[in-house]
Parts: C-alpha cells; sequence; structure tokens
C-alpha cells in the first residue's frame, strides 16, 4: 500500500522562510530604531558635541591631573581655556574671513558663469545658453520648491538657532562632567557588568575611544595640510578668497572623499572667476595631487587603523548618514562607521585569544588594570 502524500515543506525552503523573518525583524527594529535617533536629535546633538570635545580636551586636563590638579579643577581649567582660545581666534580670523566670504557666493557664480561661456563657445559640444538657463531654471525651481513645502522657514530657523545655542550650552556642560566624574565612571562600571562579558564591553570601549580620537587627530592633520596647501597655491597664482577657501577646505576634511572634492571644486571655480584659465588649472592640478597624497600616503598613515575603511564603505555611510539625517548625518556617518568597525574588529581579535590593540583608552584610563578585571584605576 502506497505511503501518503507529505504536505510539509521541504527543509530548504523553512530554512529560507526562517532567515527572511529574521531579517524582516531586525530590518524593523532597525528602522525603528532610526526614527527614534531622529525624534531624539535635540537630544541627541549636545551629547554627540560633548563627546567629541571631551575626547580633544581630555588630554590637556589629563595632563593637569598627572600634574596633582584636582579632577575638577581640570575640567573647568581646560574647558575655561577651550573657550578663551576658540574666542580668541574667532575674533582674530572671523572678520576678514566674513568679509571676504561675503564675495565667496558672487564669485563661485562667476566661475560657473565662465564655464558656461566656454561650454557653448569653445568646447564643440551641442549646447546653448538657452539649454544652460533650462537647466539652472530647473534646478532653482526645485530648491524653491523644497524652501516652499517646509513650513514657517524664518520661525524654524530661529527655533534652530535657539536650540543650537541651547545646545551647545549643554555640551560644554556635558563635558565638565564627563572631565570631571569620567575617571570614576570609567573605574566603576566594568565593576556593575557581568563577568562574562566584561571584556568584550571594555574592549568595545576602548576601541570606540581610540577610533574616535584616531579619526578627530587624522582630519584635523589632513585638513591643515589641506587647506595650507591648497591655499598657497591659491595665493601664488593670484587669486583671491584665499582664507574663506583654505576654511573651507579644512573644515571639508571632516567628511572624507567628498568634503575634499567639494572643497576642490570651490576652489578652481573662484580661482577661475579671480585669477583665469591657467591659473585656474594649475590650483586644479594642485588640487588633484593633495587629495591623491592624502588618499594613498598620508591618510592611511596619519589615520592608521581608526579609518581603515574601502572609499565604497565611507561613500555609502556618507550617503546613509545624509539620506537619515541631513548634514548631521553627513558628518557624523564616517566617524560612527569607523568606531562600531574598529570596535567589531578588536572583539573578534580578543574573543581569537589575540591582542586587539584596541587603540587609546577611555578618559584618562592610562593606567594599570585591578586584580578583580581590566578596570582601569582612578587618577590621582
Amino acid at each position: 500500500m502506497a505511503a501518503p502524500p507529505s504536505w510539509a515543506p521541504n527543509p530548504l525552503v523553512l530554512r529560507v522562510a526562517a532567515y527572511a523573518g529574521c531579517f524582516v525583524l531586525v530590518l524593523l527594529g532597525a528602522v525603528f530604531a532610526l526614527e527614534l535617533l531622529a525624534r531624539l536629535g535635540l537630544v541627541l546633538f549636545p551629547v554627540v558635541l560633548a563627546l567629541f570635545m571631551t575626547r580633544v580636551l581630555d588630554i590637556p586636563a589629563g595632563w593637569l591631573r598627572a600634574r596633582g590638579l584636582r579632577a575638577g579643577r581640570a575640567a573647568a581649567v581646560t574647558v575655561v581655556g577651550f573657550l578663551v582660545v576658540l574666542v580668541g581666534f574667532v575674533t582674530l580670523i572671523a572678520p576678514p574671513i566674513v568679509a571676504e566670504f561675503r564675495d565667496l557666493g558672487p564669485t563661485v557664480d562667476e566661475g560657473l558663469g565662465e564655464i558656461e561661456d566656454w561650454l557653448v563657445d569653445d568646447s564643440g559640444f551641442d549646447v546653448t545658453h538657452a539649454d544652460v538657463e533650462e537647466w539652472r531654471e530647473s534646478v532653482s525651481d526645485r530648491a524653491s520648491q523644497v524652501l516652499e513645502d517646509s513650513e514657517s522657514q524664518i520661525a524654524r530657523g530661529a527655533q534652530l538657532a535657539l536650540s543650537g545655542l541651547a545646545g551647545i550650552i549643554l555640551a560644554f556642560i556635558l563635558t565638565i562632567f564627563a572631565l570631571k566624574d569620567g575617571p570614576g565612571v570609567v573605574e566603576r562600571a566594568p565593576r556593575t557588568l557581568p563577568e562574562r562579558w566584561r571584556d568584550e564591553i571594555v574592549c568595545v570601549c576602548r576601541s570606540a575611544w581610540g577610533a574616535l580620537g584616531g579619526y578627530l587627530r587624522g582630519a584635523t592633520l589632513l585638513g591643515i595640510v589641506e587647506g595650507v596647501i591648497i591655499g598657497g597655491a591659491m595665493a601664488l597664482v593670484g587669486s583671491a578668497l584665499v582664507l574663506p577657501v583654505a576654511l573651507l577646505t579644512f573644515l571639508a576634511a571632516y567628511v572624507p572623499l567628498v568634503g575634499a572634492t567639494v572643497a576642490g571644486v570651490v576652489a578652481v571655480l573662484v580661482t577661475l572667476a579671480t585669477g583665469g584659465l591657467v591659473p585656474a588649472l594649475i590650483v586644479g592640478v594642485v588640487a588633484i595631487v593633495v587629495q591623491q597624497l592624502d588618499n594613498d600616503i598620508l591618510a592611511p598613515w596619519i589615520y592608521g587603523k581608526s579609518l581603515s575603511l574601502h572609499p565604497v564603505v565611507i561613500l555609502l555611510a556618507i550617503t546613509t548618514g545624509t539620506a537619515l539625517f541631513g548634514f548631521p548625518g553627513t558628518v557624523l556617518a564616517v566617524p560612527i562607521t569607523a568606531t562600531v568597525i574598529t570596535a567589531w574588529i578588536d572583539v573578534r581579535a580578543l574573543r581569537a585569544g589575540r591582542d586587539p590593540d584596541g587603540g587609546d583608552p577611555g578618559p584618562s584610563e592610562q593606567h594599570p588594570p585591578e586584580q578583580d578585571g581590566p578596570v582601569p584605576a582612578p587618577h590621582p
């Protein structure tokens, strides 16, 4: 007698369905988490800014503590000193830069106009002024539509400005507390963790802290190098608006790949409008050479393991961050991605029994561990 037919699915189908269900659940969880982060933007902004400032100011604060100054006083002196230096720098450099920045927009427009004339008259392409004007109008109309879709732009801008100011003040307060109480928190926190996961969590924190420091140091050094070289090239060929373009180049270094490209294009356009075609070509060649040297020699050496990311990963991270969170996502996408990947690699190395070499320790944890686990000792 023949066996009855079985309607049970093939095991491969069941496995694929299980994986698909897990993927959908993880995707829904990620969407929910991103939506929550977007709604908490006003809270996250001062926290992230305080984290960045703490990472930078922990070096001088740790130096003061190592010389006998109490943690609270060291934190206060460090933050006040940072404010004094920042205000002095802005007071000295802001007036000439602001005066030149007023001409940056019209100068770029003039450079675009010269490119338009070359495309129409000399390039040999079948392009007319009407075609270029139509393209400009379409871009302008789309931008205007984006602005019209937003409600109460003036009120919203004022609200964002006030929120940003309040966020900056809160960030400085959080930075003071982080510098003051950070060593104690670093000492006590691992003891509250389950012993099974203690080493991994400490490794993640140290790796993330080191990756963030490496990113900030690397971006700052690369920005200085690119700004000085490109600004110097513009000054040598007789271009105007050297200071604004050099400052823009420095700030653009905090957005790898994309920022350097945008800054180089702006430098060429400004030189084209204020110096002519040959100086613009010279500045363009200098910008390309500097970017290649940075990408192939300086960036790997300066960043080291902190930003050992493939360019495709960087571009995808920047695109995703911009699509989800706008300009803040553009700036934070690369350091967050580098931090997560570095921490993951170091945890895997730790589990494999290798020394992860996780980079810099957290806020002032450069002390030998205690007997009951890898817990940094407090500062003197």
